[in-house]
């Protein structure tokens, strides 16, 4: 189980001030497969929400000292069933126009209040083991997650990548339903990320 508010750590080193600090570059990504349930689930779609545009910084760590990132995004910036992020989650059918139009308007005002919390903040430390250690604040909650994650770092930058799952309700989020929860959103949801950052004399200007 993730750890609740209280237990997150409060020394998160301030970008600002951060020596030799990296910035996340423009082909990261974090996608979310959010799947049906319910009795009547095979009226509904499973969906892939991305995050393409992540602001923040990393820190590459100097002997002792771990290698963090510190970074952000917004969720009315989030992409909701790219054809090619459906295609390597295994969805096989992209669902019509209205369909994504409706996923994306019920999660944005009925289950994320986007207008209230707007952005997603995470926070990560690599652990002794390679794992990620991260805070990661959604809809005004923190929680830490051990993140098993690929890790890589060479003089033009540093690479992070893996795949967890988290669930709506440790956030405080009531999965969307209808039909009395006959057709619903699983509280589950499967994420897969890829984040790198480089020095920010060495990131092509984004188009």
């Amino acid at each position: 189980m993730p750890a609740p508010v209280a237990a997150v750590r409060s020394n998160w080193p301030d970008p600002a001030r951060m020596a030799d600090k990296w910035k996340i570059t423009g082909d990261s990504l974090i996608a979310v497969t959010v799947r049906r349930g319910g009795a009547l689930a095979r009226l509904g779609h499973d969906h892939v929400v991305a995050a393409r545009v992540l602001n923040g910084w990393a820190y590459p760590g100097k002997g002792p000292e771990p290698a963090r990132a510190v970074f952000s995004f917004r969720l009315d910036a989030m992409v909701v069933d790219d054809d090619a992020l459906r295609t390597q989650a295994g969805l096989t059918n992209t669902p019509p126009a209205d369909a994504i139009a409706g996923t994306r308007h019920n999660m944005l005002v009925k289950v994320l209040e986007a207008e209230r919390y707007p952005e997603v903040l995470v926070q990560a430390e690599q652990s002794s083991a390679g794992a990620l250690n991260a805070d990661i604040t959604l809809h005004g909650v923190t929680r830490r997650y051990t993140i098993p994650a690929r890790i890589g770092q060479d003089a033009g930058g540093i690479a992070a990548s893996g795949q967890f799952t988290l669930k709506q309700s440790d956030f405080g989020i009531t999965p969307f339903a209808v039909l009395g929860g006959a057709l619903a959103v699983q509280d589950t949801l499967e994420l897969r990320f890829a984040i790198r950052a480089a020095p920010a004399a060495a990131q092509p200007a984004r188009p």
